[in-house]
């Protein structure tokens, strides 16, 4: 691994692109910023339990309900043993409820490439298959969790987060919220935003959850800034993976579209810089409010985190299966 660079060092000419790390962890890495956890991030976290509690990230596999972006809801077949039961699922969408976006999942659209000039036609599923969730759950992703909980902070400031509407948090809000729980970063980190959309959801009734489900482009949730300064954030934070509680990180919809420039047409998506550019872990609903309630009894915004993505060969995405231990 090179020696870390900062967000405006990395690559600015085209091969590679502006702005991207593709390289950075070897011109064959297929892990991106998980790299960053290792032995010594491990060990460190598993010194912050302290008192035993756990903490499932993971929202019911059912939710939302009906799905959101044209996901399928999930058929489960229960099969009698006489005794015992065995089970199988029909149309599993694996990013439909509490989920991680692989490394194949987007790609940065103007340059055609996915994270480490991947192309298109090296996803394949099979065994030269590049970039997926494989890769992950072969090493598990484990290291110290950083809780921010900017729903509690925007709520305490006079400006609650808006969970039916486009509502953005900025960089401002996650500093000023780390700052009011006197918490420090540190590299490796898996940071964790509640936005505090899942009870939003939650409290919806039959009629609000459909029209969620059939907004199409028109469906608006909160989510961060989708800007450069944002995913320049993230990366000199040298933060593993980040994740929320919301439907897809961002907020949505993001734009705007059309610039006379084809890289600038994608400047306001930050899945396309911090996936397809960065390489980093991005996860989204996962269930944080337990944790966050727990978080302000004891005022402890940190601890140990894992993950066991499911191990499929070229899966772009995978339920969460992660844990918060205090």
């Amino acid at each position: 691994m090179a020696p870390f660079k900062r967000y405006r060092d990395l690559p600015t000419h085209r091969t590679p692109p502006h702005h991207s790390a593709w390289g950075f962890f070897g011109d064959d890495d297929q892990v991106g910023t998980v790299n960053w956890l290792g032995p010594e991030q491990v060990r460190r976290a598993a010194g912050l339990v302290l008192n035993g509690r756990v903490f499932s990230l993971n929202w019911n596999l059912e939710k939302p309900d009906p799905p959101l972006f044209n996901r399928q809801p999930m058929r489960h077949h229960v099969i009698e043993l006489h005794p015992g039961t065995d089970d199988y699922y029909d149309g599993f969408y694996p990013q439909t409820s509490s989920q991680w976006d692989a490394l194949c999942h987007q790609p940065h659209p103007a340059h055609r490439r996915y994270y480490n000039n991947c192309r298109q036609e090296d996803i394949t599923g099979k065994l030269d298959s590049r970039n997926g969730i494989e890769h992950w759950a072969r090493i598990g992703i484990v290291g110290r969790f950083i809780l921010v909980d900017v729903a509690r902070y925007r709520e305490q400031v006079g400006r609650p987060i808006q969970h039916d509407e486009t509502d953005i948090v900025t960089i401002d809000d996650l500093d000023a919220t780390l700052e009011a729980q006197a918490v420090t970063t540190e590299p490796g980190d898996i940071l964790l935003i509640r936005m505090g959309w899942i009870t939003w959801y939650e409290a919806q009734n039959e009629v609000k959850r459909k029209m969620l489900s059939q907004a199409g482009i028109a469906f608006r949730a909160p989510g961060l800034e989708g800007e450069e300064r944002t995913a320049e954030w993230l990366w000199d934070h040298q933060f593993s993976a980040v994740a929320s509680d919301v439907p897809a990180l961002e907020a949505v919809p993001t734009g705007p579209w059309g610039a006379a420039d084809p890289e600038k047409t994608y400047d306001h998506f930050l899945h396309f810089r911090i996936i397809g550019l960065l390489g980093m872990a991005v996860g989204e609903m996962f269930l944080l409010d337990p944790l966050a309630e727990d978080c302000l009894q004891d005022r402890r915004y940190t601890g140990l985190f894992t993950s066991a993505p499911l191990n499929k060969r070229g899966g772009a995405g995978s339920t969460a299966n992660a844990l918060a231990i205090k």
